[in-house]
């Protein structure tokens, strides 16, 4: 493949072209040659030009990167890079010694060189030094010798890509690879100064953007770096890069990259999904994306909200191209792993050939009237690729249907009230069952599409998509069971909760199990209503929570009903104890808090009578007898989850048994219907007679 010249319709950087295509560099396994050549074959025909191999568990491109390959992998190495070739792919090989490399010793570099001749010898000739996700202390030795880390990297690269021939693709990998690692700014960074000052002009540079998973590039950011590093920047990008989370998968078009950035790239790399066969959308909708020109193809404008989109590239409509072409991959038998013969509905449609003896011996079974016709899986369609890559579609975002669904979800949880709501309320409740309804056919679409893909003759797909279909297949179903039981539909079996439940009804194991008793799970939800989980500490009251804890008692006094004037209601005897009149008892006093702020109190007295003195309340000496101790809680508004308040007044109501009290009560007006309910179903308090209680009083205990 030579240097000047298109390739493919790509455009052009200086005098040589753009490089466009694929980095196998994730964590976990590798490729197999086989879907590499397959890779190979995908580039050329979609107008890429470049693959990078980089992958992280190849123990000969990192871990062990000094030991030369045997006779053995040298076979595979020099067949695949030949593959490269016919198909006019420029194959970059990468190493990365970075995690024990002394760079000053010469033992090291000349390993090194050893290493990359080697791979010459197979018919390479593109390199790439890797230098990322590594420690950037260095070794004493290498202390003596360089002045800083970046002036270690860069004397080597230059040494072996001078060593190599100057070659005309030469990829370096800074450790500082993406804006969010630079220090203190991309513009202000030694390391990058750096490495864009010493770096030879003929080697090019990796950048991941803003992020190590970018959501968007933008001109400006490019620009910046580009700046700094005296260079156009090589994107390595992980857009599409699932590595990090085993239960997610990206089917989503390539996105949030202006094609006003192409003239300013030296080139475009997708890092994508470890599975091969999913990511023929990520690297279909980048090669679409290549293909944009400035001046060429229709010039559409896709409206975002206010936000005018790319008028050269709609990631829309390079996301149909792509599921439609991926389509015909799915009903084929001809890809690798495929089906050795044509389900029975493709035998079917070629009717002038003779049936196949080997499916169900001489005669097929044909039900007779009134019995259960045969179960045929319908086949695969667009709608079901669509909705496919909706539930699995970008890091920072749903699809659309997926943001329905949960959209769906959350109305239907929060106006469950209608569900079941009495005849006064029949326009609500007509509308909840309607929403509901549509919410179970979404869910059913998801089934079906699930029943198709299972039945889809390329198993090869199929396999590497299974896990992740059954899993959300899984959880629909579950979303579907809780509605319905909302509804008041639901039979026990359809219950997502139960005291003995099968194994599916506990889903993550030991992850699952860790996610849902922190309570920071889901405060960065991709579906940001309702907000995040709210994190609640209670902790014990100090001197300084006096103002704050008068302040949210004035508070909920005036948010009560309002009938009566504040001033003419009578006193309850706990207003003393929240008013800070009367002190709370040693580790009697417990204050609950939020992301904002304090937003709750429990307070207690071991000895409640000298509260009742203080407002001349007559209280007899059985009920002080029965229940001498005193407790009082309030939480604001905000505080709409219950179970935080119930473990504060828990934790006090322990408190106040240890100190030797067998019993405690609390007033409330009758008008407080939050705390007399709140009371009520924590089950224990119990109301009580106190004889010349105020009428609108309410009086509760409870033995400890």
């Amino acid at each position: 493949m030579s240097g000047p010249g298109t390739a493919g319709g790509q455009p052009q950087t200086g005098t040589r072209r753009f490089i466009s295509g694929v980095v196998e560099g994730f964590y976990g396994r590798p490729w197999t040659m086989e879907q590499r050549t397959e890779l190979f074959k995908r580039e050329q025909k979609w107008g890429l030009n470049t693959y990078l191999y980089a992958p992280k568990d190849d123990y000969k491109h990192r871990m062990y990167w000094r030991d030369l390959y045997s006779a053995e992998e040298a076979e595979q190495l020099i067949a695949l890079i030949s593959a490269a070739k016919q198909h006019d792919v420029e194959f970059i090989y990468a190493i990365s010694p970075g995690l024990d490399i002394t760079f000053s010793n010469p033992k090291e570099v000349a390993a090194l060189k050893r290493k990359l001749d080697q791979v010459r010898q197979f018919g390479c000739r593109s390199f790439s030094l890797l230098f990322d996700d590594i420690e950037t202390e260095m070794c004493p030795a290498d202390k003596q010798t360089f002045s800083s880390f970046a002036h270690a990297q860069v004397a080597i690269t230059n040494e072996v890509y001078q060593h190599l021939g100057d070659p005309e693709y030469f990829l370096f990998c800074p450790t500082d690879y993406c804006a969010a690692f630079c220090t203190p700014t991309v513009s202000q960074s030694s390391y990058l100064h750096t490495v864009g000052e010493q770096l030879l002009p003929g080697i090019d540079i990796l950048w991941t953007g803003p992020k190590v998973v970018s959501h968007k590039i933008s001109v400006e950011s490019i620009e910046e770096v580009s700046s700094v590093l005296k260079r156009a920047p090589v994107i390595w990008d992980n857009i599409h890069a699932n590595d990090y989370d085993p239960q997610r998968l990206f089917l989503g078009p390539f996105k949030d990259r202006p094609t006003e950035l192409i003239p300013k790239l030296r080139g475009v790399l997708t890092n994508p999904n470890c599975e091969f066969y999913p990511n023929f959308v990520a690297i279909h909708t980048l090669a679409t994306w290549c293909k944009a020109t400035a001046d060429g193809g229709q010039r559409d404008v896709e409206m975002a909200g206010d936000e005018e989109q790319d008028p050269c590239y709609s990631p829309q409509k390079a996301l149909i191209l792509a599921l439609t072409d991926w389509l015909q991959e799915f009903l084929s038998t001809d890809q690798p792993g495929g089906l050795c013969r044509p389900s029975a509905r493709l035998k079917k449609e070629s009717s002038d050939e003779e049936p196949m003896q080997t499916d169900m011996g001489e005669n097929s079974y044909v039900p007779g009237p009134g019995e259960n016709p045969l179960y045929t899986a319908e086949p695969l369609t667009l709608d079901d690729l669509k909705l496919l890559s909706d539930l699995f579609y970008l890091p920072y975002e749903h699809g659309a249907t997926a943001r329905t669904m949960l959209q769906e979800l959350d109305w239907l949880k929060n106006h469950s009230w209608a569900a079941t709501a009495e005849t006064d309320t029949f326009f609500q409740t007509a509308e909840w069952r309607s929403r509901a309804a549509q919410f179970d056919d979404m869910c059913e679409a998801v089934v079906q599409m699930f029943n198709r893909l299972s039945n889809a003759p390329n198993r090869s797909i199929l396999y590497d998509l299974y896990n992740y279909i059954c899993d959300i297949k899984s959880g629909v179903g579950l979303a579907r069971a809780y509605v319905k039981t909302l509804g008041g539909q639901g039979r026990p079996s359809a219950q997502p909760m139960n005291d003995d439940p099968e194994p599916w009804g506990f889903r993550g194991g030991l992850s699952g199990e860790f996610q849902r008793m922190l309570p920071c799970h889901g405060n960065r939800d991709l579906f940001r209503h309702p907000p995040m989980t709210a994190v609640y500490c209670i902790r014990s009251y100090c001197a300084e929570d006096k103002i704050v804890v008068q302040k949210i008692f004035r508070e909920m006094q005036s948010a009560g009903e309002g009938k009566v004037p504040l001033m003419m209601q009578p006193p309850l005897i706990c207003d003393s104890l929240s008013a800070g009149e009367i002190s709370p008892s040693p580790q009697c006093a417990l204050v609950l808090e939020d992301e904002i702020g304090v937003c709750g109190y429990a307070l207690g007295l071991t000895d409640a009578k000298p509260a009742a003195a203080k407002i001349q309340r007559a209280v007899s000496d059985s009920v002080f007898k029965d229940f001498p101790a005193l407790v009082t809680v309030q939480v604001l508004p905000r505080v709409t989850d219950p179970s935080p308040a119930k473990r504060m007044i828990g934790r006090l109501l322990s408190s106040i048994r240890s100190s030797g009290s067998t019993g405690v009560f609390c007033e409330l007006r009758q008008n407080d219907r939050r705390m007399l309910d709140f009371y009520t179903k924590l089950g224990s308090f119990k109301p009580i007679q106190m004889a010349g209680l105020p009428h609108d009083i309410v009086a509760m205990g409870t033995s400890l």
